[in-house]
C-alpha cells in the first residue's frame, strides 16, 4: 500500500532560488512568497534574507496565514556578503558570527523553526583541520546566542561542494560528520542538511553518503546540477530544473535518494523532516511557475516510484 509523502515529510521549496534575484534581500519578496503560500502542494518553505523590517513584517503575516513550516536559510546573506565562519582573520570571522546572530533574529521574526547554516571557503589540505576548529568555535558562539531565548530553535549545517563552485569547507560527508560530532552533544537541535544536487559535485553517491550521514541528517534538499560541461549555462552549483539537458538529476535519481533515505530511517523521525526542492529557471525562456510545476511532478512521481519493489 502506497504511503502518502505528506505522512513521511514536509514538502518544501526554497523561495529565493525558485524566484531568482531575491538573494540580496530585496526585490519582489512578498509577491513571490504569496505564490508559494497559496499553493497547497507545499507544506514548508525556506526563506532567506529580507533587508527591510517592514517587508519581514508583511512576510511574517503572510506565513502565519499559510500554515507552512518555515526554515530560514543564511546562504543569501552569507554568500552576498562573502562572510566566512572559518576565516583565519579573527576580525573577519567575528563579522561573520555577528551577521549570523542577526540572521537568527531575522529567522525568529519570520517564525522559522530552523536556521540553515553554511561554512566558509575551504583553505586546502594543509589548513583544513585548523579551519574546522575555527568553524566549530563560530558555531558554538552562534548556538550559545540562540539558546538564550530557550525556544528550541534548531540549526542545520548544509553540505556544499569543495572543488567545483562554492569550494566550501563542508564539504564531503566525513567532514560534515566531524562538525556534527563536535556540536551535537551540547546542542541536540543541531544537525546536517544534505543536498541531492551536491553529490555529483562531491564525487559521492546517496548510497555511500546517506548511511554515513544518517545519525545527524535532519533535512535534505532535492536539486540538480551540471558539471561535465564548463560551457553549460548551468555549470556548477546553480540548481537548474530537474531533467535539464546535460544535468545529473531527474526522477530516477530522486527515486534512488528517497529509497536510501527510507532505508536509513530518515522518514521515521518523531517530527516529519523537511524535504525541500531547490530549483530555479536558468536557461533562456524558463519561468519560475513552470519550474515549480516541474519540481512538483518529479517529487510526486519519485515518491510513488520509490515505494515499488527494486
Amino acid at each position: 500500500m502506497e504511503t502518502s509523502m505528506y505522512s513521511a515529510m514536509r514538502v518544501g521549496i526554497v523561495h529565493f532560488k525558485a524566484f531568482p534575484g531575491l538573494e540580496t534581500g530585496v526585490g519582489p519578496l512578498v509577491e513571490t512568497l504569496e505564490k508559494i503560500c497559496a499553493d497547497e502542494f507545499w507544506t514548508a518553505v525556506e526563506v532567506g534574507w529580507m533587508k527591510d523590517y517592514r517587508v519581514r513584517n508583511t512576510a511574517r503575516h503572510l506565513l502565519d496565514q499559510s500554515h507552512l513550516s518555515v526554515a530560514y536559510a543564511t546562504q543569501p546573506k552569507v554568500l552576498s556578503n562573502k562572510f566566512n565562519l572559518n576565516h583565519f582573520d579573527k576580525g573577519e570571522r567575528m563579522k561573520a558570527v555577528e551577521a549570523i546572530k542577526s540572521a537568527v533574529d531575522e529567522a525568529r521574526h519570520l517564525g522559522a523553526e530552523v536556521v540553515r547554516l553554511i561554512a566558509g571557503k575551504d583553505p586546502g589540505d594543509e589548513k583544513r583541520e585548523e579551519a574546522k576548529k575555527l568553524l566549530i568555535d563560530s558555531l558554538h558562539q552562534i548556538l550559545d546566542y540562540a539558546a538564550e531565548e530557550k525556544d528550541g530553535l534548531a540549526f542545520t549545517l548544509k553540505l556544499f561542494d569543495r572543488a567545483i563552485d562554492k569550494k566550501n569547507l563542508i564539504g564531503p560527508a566525513p567532514d560534515g560528520i566531524d562538525i556534527a560530532k563536535a556540536i551535537r552533544p551540547e546542542y541536540p537541535h543541531f544537525g546536517l542538511l544534505s543536498d541531492l544536487s551536491h553529490f555529483p559535485l562531491l564525487d559521492e553517491t546517496p548510497e555511500e553518503a546517506v548511511p554515513m550521514l544518517a545519525p545527524y541528517l535532519d533535512a535534505v534538499h532535492l536539486g540538480n546540477c551540471v558539471f561535465r560541461d564548463k560551457s553549460h549555462p548551468a555549470y556548477g552549483d546553480i540548481q537548474p530544473r530537474f531533467g535539464v539537458p546535460g544535468g545529473e538529476t531527474d526522477t530516477p535519481e530522486v527515486v534512488t535518494f528517497f529509497r536510501e533515505l527510507r532505508k536509513c530511517g530518515f522518514f521515521d523521525k518523531p517530527v516529519r523532516p523537511m524535504v525541500s526542492a531547490e530549483v530555479r529557471p536558468v536557461l533562456a525562456g524558463e519561468i519560475s511557475d513552470v519550474i515549480l510545476a516541474n519540481a512538483k511532478r518529479v517529487i510526486r512521481d519519485a515518491w510513488a516510484l520509490s515505494q515499488r519493489p527494486e
